[in-house]
């Protein structure tokens, strides 16, 4: 079974907004969330059809997530909070764009962490890290996922330009099988590291700080 992972880029202030918030929001933010509660419910119905059973419904954990907690034992929980916590991210979020499809893409981000590890990179910069490392600290903590997808992984736009740097440096010395994926990875950084110094420096309404991946 394939996995694609996808980015987008969002301000980590306006998600956490909803969490636990208890619907104490704005006009503005209630409008959101009735949209990501039509979303939930589309969501479920997909899955439904499909006759995937979690345990926890999306819409019920999207309103596990508003009223501030994650403590439902069903077994696939997990599955059920990222993707509801998804769904808020994606309503407060840039559109996605996709970095790539791979049939084991923990096992192939690994080995790249493996051969980069050994060239010198940073490990806050190992992509595997990154990828794989779940939504930021202040966000609440939520079950993995059963069979480890879907998945949310995060890195701050301010690091997006040291990791395609990092990456760029060692390209040359690893083993060629990386080549293609890494540079892919390098040159969606470098865009994304640029668009954000760019909107940082001219746009004085723009508060966008993270890089928010998604592995489905």
């Amino acid at each position: 079974m394939s996995h694609n992972i996808s980015y987008s880029t969002a301000d980590k202030a306006d998600v956490l907004a909803y969490l636990g918030s208890k619907g104490d929001l704005t006009a503005d933010q209630l409008r959101r969330l009735g949209l990501m509660r039509d979303r939930a419910r589309a969501r479920q119905e997909d899955l439904d059809r499909q006759g995937v059973e979690w345990g926890l419904s999306v819409p019920e954990a999207l309103e596990h997530l508003v009223a501030g907690h994650t403590d439902s034992d069903a077994d696939c929980a997990g599955n059920a909070y990222t993707t509801a916590l998804q769904l808020v991210i994606d309503s407060n979020a840039s559109d996605d764009s996709h970095l790539g499809t791979y049939s084991r893409p923990s096992t192939f981000f690994g080995l790249v962490d493996d051969e980069m590890r050994r060239l010198g990179v940073p490990a806050d910069l190992l992509p595997h890290g990154f990828l794989y490392g779940g939504p930021p600290v202040e966000f609440p903590d939520i079950p993995w996922s059963m069979d480890g997808y879907p998945a949310i992984g995060h890195l701050p736009l301010a690091r997006t330009g040291a990791a395609a740097d990092a990456y760029r440096a060692v390209l040359h010395r690893m083993d060629p099988a990386f080549h293609y994926d890494v540079q892919e990875l390098v040159d969606k950084l470098e865009v994304e590291h640029k668009e954000w110094e760019r909107a940082t420096r001219d746009l004085d309404w723009y508060t966008q700080d993270t890089l928010f991946f998604r592995l489905v």
